[in-house]
């Protein structure tokens, strides 16, 4: 299986959609991402790497890519409730509104101004989650419009997506209507919410005819109390931590997750469930089964629970030395890297939908990187 399109990754991280690429046969021109340790991790594992901030660059110097993707960082969104959020949310809508209304003999000055002024937000990062449709706007402008675009994030970024999907529909794309999906609806064996946006290019050299589609989902929605077993018999089941993991001990997860702290509402998982979102600080996470404390889970465990291999090469910069997962110290740092990542499998799922993939070769592709 192999496709005609190459890859250009924003805010690449440690590489879980250029994985999911990868088990696709997709050429990936190359991955930028600014943290160093990531990085690292990248070029372990021997995926084309730029160390930067996408900010400086531009289409121009990747001129192979025809495909965009991307998970720009979206911390300012996710202070839950907040007004701080809000007002975040607030100013990158107004923002892209600035960027769609730009004429194209006036983009160079005019992405100027709207850059300076992104410079003044109280958080930098605000303004990143712009990135994706600063790239597909200069992409359109030099007369070379990226065919398809993917964009993922967390559910409090789909406003922003849905925005976006109108502005590059007034530009001539066709977009997916950007939703929610669930990943253990797709065999990862976690319940993480990631929202994704879709477009392909329709206009003059366009490679599509039909209209994007998000994927569609392989198995069912976990629910607590529900056997995986139940449910809609198209469906597979959910799959489990024991199974993604290969154990047959018992245990239970014990999460601060979700709870703020309150020990009175720390999440439980138990071996025959999906686990929990894994975050930065899933490291943390205790394993216990009755009386029994079992410890925590390795960081190979962790990340394969956003469904990398048992072996993908987790590193950490220090100074001049690369760290793997056994130097003190590191497990903070590779469990962020760990929980910032998209699950390589959901990736798959996303890629092939929007690429046009089989089912079948998809599934073929699932086969040789996952026993369950």
């Amino acid at each position: 299986m192999s496709t005609p399109f190459k890859i250009i990754d924003l805010f690449a991280g440690p590489g879980g959609l250029d994985m999911a690429a990868k088990a696709l046969d997709i050429p990936v021109v190359m991955g930028i991402e600014w943290d160093e340790d990531a990085c690292t991790t990248r070029r372990a594992a021997g995926l084309p790497t730029e160390t930067g901030d996408v900010r400086k660059y531009n289409p121009s110097q990747f001129p192979e890519a025809d495909v965009l993707v991307g998970g720009p960082p979206c911390q300012t969104f996710t202070v839950a409730g907040n007004g701080e959020g809000r007002a975040a949310l607030e100013q990158v809508l107004e923002f892209a509104k600035r960027y769609a209304a730009v004429q194209l003999d006036r983009q160079a000055e005019e992405f100027a101004a709207i850059r300076e002024d992104l410079g003044q937000l109280s958080d930098e990062r605000t303004g990143l989650v712009l990135e994706p449709l600063r790239w597909a706007l200069e992409a359109l402008a030099g007369g070379k419009p990226y065919q398809v675009i993917v964009l993922e994030q967390v559910p409090a970024v789909l406003p922003v997506w849905r925005a976006f999907g109108e502005i590059l529909e007034s530009k001539g794309y066709k977009v997916a209507e950007p939703e929610v999906l669930h990943t253990e609806e797709f065999g990862v064996p976690q319940t993480r919410r990631r929202a994704i946006l879709i477009a392909r290019w329709a206009g003059d050299g366009a490679r599509f005819q039909a209209d994007p589609k998000l994927p569609e989902p392989s198995h069912r929605c976990y629910r607590k109390g529900i056997h995986r077993h139940q449910g809609d018999s198209s469906r597979l089941p959910w799959a489990t931590m024991q199974e993604a993991l290969g154990r047959t001990d018992c245990f239970e997860v014990v999460s601060n997750y979700g709870t703020g702290g309150d020990p009175r509402a720390r999440g439980r998982r138990r071996h025959d469930e999906p686990s929990a979102t894994v975050t930065g600080k899933a490291s943390r996470n205790k394993l216990v089964w009755g009386e029994q404390h079992l410890g925590t889970f390795s960081l190979p465990e962790l990340g394969m629970l956003q469904t990398f291999s048992r072996d993908y090469p987790w590193r950490r910069r220090n100074g001049d030395d690369v760290e793997g997962v056994d130097a003190p110290g590191v497990r903070s740092v590779i469990a962020q890297q760990i929980g910032n990542a998209v699950p390589p499998r959901l990736g798959m799922h996303v890629l092939a939908a929007a690429l046009g993939i089989k089912r079948e070769d998809l599934e073929s592709a699932l086969k040789l990187q996952f026993d369950y």
